[in-house]
């Protein structure tokens, strides 16, 4: 590599394009298969890697690798690698898209090594802006202007009839996820007076518009506990440190007295979220799921990533009589894919991620640490009734903010008694 573009790949400005290109790529990538097929899109996931690749390489004498990675991540991939061997797919497919789940690995940790928070903030904040205007634009006009549907990309065109509408995403769930995810990252600019107010105050009712007119019921729950979550973390935030564990120690149990609350009544939930039909169709697939489960239950059927059109996921589709490209339920999906051993791996990484995104939250004094805490509480809540965190833009949004939580608190800041080694001042 010659010294030129060396510095060229090298530069700052040159990460920040890329992360930006990484994030609309993820979370476009209905739009750009739609477009351009799956093996364009195939290209262009390849032709980012090398281009991060590239970037890592140029600037590696500037990486502090000690502690790059957590454990968990590590280990679940290596777990989904070697699924290869017993997987139901032929071998050269399974490889596949064991490769597709590591390069959104590799993207999301160059993200994280590459930018630091507040810049990652800024992109995710950026893209979100743009994806889900672009949406909110093709609805009016296929909707409104119009009136035919963008068969293309699966826009049906009814938003005059107030939804529900998916925009560039394929779903209304997953336009739903967006722009939840859009929703707390604007939140978090505005209270760190990244953007102008205006522009603060156009985003979040952008994505309001986006959430409403999606008419997603899961995303109304996990907007809801995102909602607490940031109202704990403000109290947390200003707890002084002596008292700031037993707050949340307090806070874990009336988290956990809430979970068992929720199973216990949740069928009336349901009712009030307008959200029976949805539950029934969720319900139909994991009771299928589960037969299939008894079969592979330690090692699972192999890691596939979004459903292929093979057994024993045709075998399911057939019996719930429509087509599915996932469990509707990232712990089971992760458990049908890679058995036991890889659902828990799964939710230690989750669950270790959270626990460290939250304590930085809820020590440090910049209002950035709070951004990967309500990343990971809306992936952790959605994932009940999305896949949307083992796949693509939700994968590599795991993988960017447990990273960045790993590289800023290791587990002996976190067990510390003293308030200055957690970041607490």
């Amino acid at each position: 590599m010659s010294a030129a573009l060396r510095e060229f790949v090298g530069s700052a400005r040159f990460a920040q394009a890329l992360t930006l290109l990484a994030v609309g790529l993820a979370f476009s990538t209905h739009a750009v298969r739609s477009i351009i097929g799956t093996p364009g899109l195939i290209a262009a996931i390849a032709g980012l890697v090398v281009l991060c690749g590239a970037s890592l390489v140029a600037r590696w004498r500037a990486v502090e690798w000690y502690g790059i990675l957590p454990l968990t991540i590590l280990v679940f991939i290596g777990w989904c690698a070697a699924s290869v061997l017993w997987s139901s797919l032929p071998a050269l497919a399974s490889l596949a898209r064991v490769g597709y789940l590591v390069a959104f690995t590799f993207v999301g940790i160059y993200i994280a090594l590459m930018r630091d928070t507040i810049q990652i903030v800024r992109a995710f904040g950026d893209v979100m802006r743009a994806l889900l205007g672009a949406s909110i634009v093709l609805e009016v006009l296929s909707g409104i202007i119009l009136d035919i549907p963008i068969r293309i990309l699966g826009i049906q065109g009814v938003i005059a009839q107030l939804g529900p509408i998916q925009g560039v995403f394929g779903s209304r769930n997953m336009l739903g996820f967006v722009a939840l995810i859009a929703l707390l990252t604007f939140l978090v600019e505005w209270r760190m007076k990244i953007v102008q107010r205006a522009r603060a105050i156009a985003s979040l009712v952008l994505a309001g518009l986006c959430l409403v007119f999606s008419g997603s019921p899961t995303t109304w729950f996990a907007l809801g506990a995102a909602l607490v979550a940031l109202a704990a973390l403000y109290g947390l935030r200003r707890a002084s440190a002596p008292t700031r564990w037993r707050w949340q120690i307090a806070l874990l149990v009336t988290g956990v007295v809430a979970i068992i609350a929720g199973w216990i009544f949740r069928i009336r939930i349901i009712e009030l979220l307008d959200a029976r039909s949805e539950f029934d169709v969720r319900l139909t697939v994991w009771r299928e799921l589960s037969r299939y489960l008894n079969l592979n239950p330690l090692q699972g059927w192999g890691w596939v990533g979004p459903w292929p059109d093979a057994p024993p996921y045709t075998w399911i589709e057939l019996a719930t009589g429509r087509p599915h490209g996932s469990a509707l339920n990232a712990y089971i999906d992760v458990y049908f894919q890679v058995g036991v051993i890889g659902a828990l791996l799964f939710i230690a990484l989750l669950g270790v991620a959270l626990v460290r995104a939250w304590l930085l939250a809820s020590t440090r004094r910049s209002v950035v640490y709070v951004w990967p805490a309500l990343m990971l509480v809306a992936i952790a809540v959605t994932s009940f009734a999305e896949s949307f965190a083992l796949v693509e833009g939700g994968w590599m949004l795991l993988v960017v903010c447990a990273v960045k939580a790993a590289r800023d608190m290791s587990w002996r800041d976190a067990l510390s008694l003293n308030p200055a080694a957690r970041g607490g001042v």
